[in-house]
C-alpha cells in the first residue's frame, strides 16, 4: 500500500475557485508540501470546455446561458464540452504517479473502476464503452446506453488535475444545453434514475473514497475545510440598493471585499456574521443567512489554505456609514451593483453579492 491520501469533502465550490484550488493544491504536492489529496464537491451549474471541445457541440445560445444563470470555462483537460451542476459528484484527484505507475491510460482506468466501484455499491452496474471515455449503464432504464459519469484529466510531469463527474441526482435537462463529450449517438443518465432513490452526495462521496483507497491500494482519510469562515454583504436600502465595499490594508492583501471573518472556538456562523459585522463596521444587526455555504482556498498560500463560507446578508438605512476597523481595512466605500460585483476577487464572495441582490427583489 503507498503513502497516504488525504480527501476532503467540499460541498459546493464556484468552478474558477475549483481551478484555482486544483492550481495549489498541485503546485505543493510538486513541492511535496502535501500528501496525494483527493477533492470531492459540487459546482454550479457550468459548461467546461476540454481542449479537444468543439463549440458546435454547445447548443445553447449565449442569452440562453446567461439567462439560465450558467457559465462557460475552457479548461486544460482532455475531452470535449461537459456539464456540472449542483447533484453531480465531482472528484479532482491532485495525485503524483510513480515510477512503475506512470501511464495514462491506466490511470484514466483505475478512475473509471472507482466510479464503477461506487456505482456498483448503489446497485448499478457501470461499463466501460471502448470507443467513448467515461463510465456507461448499459440498457438503462431511461432506454439503451446512457453515461453516467464523465472523466477527462491533464497530467504535468506525472502530477495530476481534473478527474471524474458522476451523475448523482442532477438535472439531467440541462445536458441538453450541450452535445455531451461530443457523443450524440447517447445520452445520460444518474444514480437517482436508475434506482429511483435521492441519495446525498456526502454519502456517495464516502463511497467514492472507499473504492479510491482499494483501486490505487492507499489509505485515504476524509476531512473537510480546516477553517470556516462568514461572508456578510452589506446593502444600504437606497434606490437602486448599494454594496458596502471594505479594502483590507496592504499587508492583508489590499484588495476590496464584503465584511468577513473566521469563526471563534464554540460559535456558530450566525452569532460569528453579526460580531464581524458589528468589529468591522459599527453595524449593530442580526445578518440573515443566505442558505449559501462555498469552499476555496483563501490566497496564494503553500501548502493551500482551505476554508468554508457561510454567506449572509445585512440592509442598512440609505444613510447609514460604516465605522473602519483600522487593523484590517484601510477604506469603505458603498458601490452600486455592478461596480461592487466586478470589484471583488473571488468567485464566491461574487456569489454571495448575486444572492444578497436577489433576496431584496
Amino acid at each position: 500500500m503507498s503513502a497516504r491520501t488525504t480527501a476532503y469533502w467540499l460541498d459546493r465550490v464556484e468552478y474558477a475557485d475549483g481551478l484555482e484550488l486544483q492550481r495549489q493544491f498541485q503546485r505543493s504536492r510538486m513541492a511535496g508540501e502535501v500528501s496525494d489529496t483527493v477533492l470531492l464537491l459540487e459546482h454550479p451549474p457550468v459548461l467546461t470546455m476540454g481542449r479537444a471541445a468543439k463549440a458546435f457541440n454547445v447548443l445553447a445560445s449565449p442569452e440562453t446561458l446567461k439567462r439560465m444563470g450558467v457559465q462557460r470555462f475552457d479548461t486544460d483537460r482532455g475531452g470535449d464540452v461537459t456539464y456540472h451542476g449542483p447533484g453531480q459528484l465531482v472528484g479532482y484527484p491532485l495525485l503524483h504517479l510513480e515510477p512503475g505507475k506512470q501511464d495514462v491510460r491506466k490511470y484514466v482506468r483505475k478512475l473509471e473502476e472507482v466510479v464503477i466501484r461506487t456505482l456498483g455499491h448503489f446497485g448499478v452496474v457501470g461499463t466501460r464503452v471502448d470507443k467513448y471515455p467515461g463510465v456507461w449503464v448499459e440498457n438503462s432504464k431511461l432506454g439503451g446506453t446512457r453515461k453516467v459519469a464523465a472523466l477527462g484529466v491533464h497530467l504535468s510531469r506525472w502530477y495530476t488535475r481534473h478527474g471524474f463527474a458522476l451523475n448523482v441526482t442532477p438535472q439531467l435537462e440541462h445536458f441538453g444545453l450541450i452535445v455531451p463529450c461530443g457523443i450524440s449517438e447517447a445520452g445520460v443518465t444518474s444514480i437517482e434514475k436508475e434506482t429511483g432513490f435521492r441519495h446525498a452526495l456526502q454519502d456517495v462521496a464516502k463511497v467514492v473514497i472507499e473504492a479510491f483507497a482499494e483501486v490505487f491500494e492507499t489509505a485515504v482519510e476524509l476531512r473537510e475545510p480546516p477553517e470556516v469562515t462568514v461572508a456578510v454583504a452589506v446593502l444600504r436600502q437606497t434606490h437602486p440598493p448599494q454594496t458596502l465595499l471594505l479594502q483590507r490594508v496592504p499587508e492583508k492583501g489590499g484588495f476590496w471585499q464584503l465584511v468577513t471573518g473566521a469563526l471563534q472556538p464554540g460559535e456558530t456562523a450566525q452569532a460569528a456574521a453579526a460580531r464581524e459585522l458589528f468589529e468591522e463596521t459599527g453595524f449593530e444587526l442580526a445578518p440573515q443567512p443566505l442558505n449559501y455555504v462555498q469552499a476555496f482556498a483563501f490566497g496564494d498560500h503553500a501548502p493551500p489554505r482551505l476554508m468554508k463560507s457561510h454567506a449572509f446578508v445585512a440592509r442598512v438605512a440609505a444613510a447609514a456609514e460604516a465605522r473602519v476597523a483600522a487593523a484590517e481595512h484601510s477604506q469603505a466605500r458603498w458601490a452600486p451593483y455592478a461596480e461592487a460585483l466586478e470589484q471583488l476577487p473571488f468567485a464566491g464572495l461574487k456569489e454571495t453579492l448575486r444572492r444578497a441582490y436577489s433576496s431584496t427583489r
